[in-house]
């Protein structure tokens, strides 16, 4: 679907294209790209890379457009009801007075951007301060979206301190996959942005706001990276609780095992087909159960006073 929107006292969607517009296009057609290609010679390979939602950022030229890739945010809930982060392509096209985002998947960073223009009436936004405009948007939600993995993290670890689960490790461990997205796109991200700080020496741009999306993309780089950090240290913890707690169930199975070896073998010993002068002997049982008893003590004693249950 393609929408046009003008900067006005913030961003309002108009009916047709007027120079310095922005052509905002979301899941398109195969209608949609025939209007871009006709109307605006948008080379077509551009908007199919899009589609792909491996696309790494970059920064690209053809035919006086520049093209620019990003990787923005998403927040979807899986079948099982579970939040699932993960990050998608976004394109932006600029060539002269021509401004177009090209966007496959669902992210809520423009329809956020555009509430935003126009909460703070922003009255002159086109061109590659756009471009920057919503480069710091994306920014802004990284960090909104890193703020909700941390509070899952906290929640999960007071679950876990209470009761060691398998469903809320598996959670840690997904948590840790979403942080690795971030973390690769925000340095994708972070690397198109000094390609691009070099390209607009020379054009028209905003320093103050393209200072401000390179303290944004870094912020939300480092956070990412702490987190995963926080994750990783905590993951190692819970292995480590983990195989203590097994290694004290082997070991007190281990003294249940010994223990109970000492009557068999005495059992045993007495049981065998051969004289040994309890045969007659009435009270034979019960000498060998008080036999068996006592050296059971006895080695229960000795282990526990030893460096066995150290």
């Amino acid at each position: 679907m393609i929408s046009y929107w003008k900067c006005k006292d913030g961003f309002a969607q108009i009916n047709q294209w007027k120079s310095g517009c922005w052509i905002k296009v979301n899941d398109p057609t195969e209608d949609d790209l025939a209007i871009l290609k006709e109307r605006f010679d948008v080379p077509m390979d551009f908007t199919h890379d899009a589609e792909d939602i491996e696309e790494r950022p970059r920064v690209d030229h053809e035919a006086g457009w520049m093209l620019v890739f990003v990787r923005v945010p998403n927040k979807s809930i899986d079948p099982d009801g579970e939040t699932v982060f993960s990050t998608a392509p976004m394109a932006f096209l600029i060539r002269d007075d021509v401004f177009i985002t090209v966007n496959y998947f669902d992210t809520e960073v423009p329809d956020d951007f555009i509430r935003w223009s126009v909460r703070r009436h922003i009255s002159n936004c086109k061109g590659y301060d756009l471009l920057l405009s919503l480069m710091l948007s994306t920014a802004v939600w990284y960090l909104k979206y890193l703020k909700q993995m941390n509070s899952m993290m906290n929640a999960a670890e007071e679950r876990l301190e209470q009761k060691m689960d398998n469903d809320e490790l598996m959670r840690t461990m997904g948590l840790g996959k979403f942080l690795i997205y971030f973390i690769t796109s925000l340095k994708g991200n972070t690397t198109v942005l000094a390609r691009l700080k070099k390209r607009l020496r020379t054009l028209p741009h905003d320093e103050d706001l393209l200072e401000d999306v390179e303290i944004e993309t870094q912020q939300a780089l480092d956070t990412a990276s702490i987190y995963n950090d926080i994750l990783d240290r905590l993951q190692e913890a819970y292995s480590s609780v983990i195989g203590n707690n097994l290694n004290r169930i082997m070991k007190t199975l281990t003294v249940v095992t010994i223990l109970l070896m000492i009557p068999t073998v005495v059992a045993g010993y007495y049981g065998m087909n051969v004289p040994n002068g309890m045969e007659e002997w009435w009270l034979g049982f019960p000498f060998a159960l008080v036999i068996s008893i006592a050296l059971m003590a006895c080695c229960y004693l000795f282990m526990r006073h030893s460096k066995f249950f150290k």
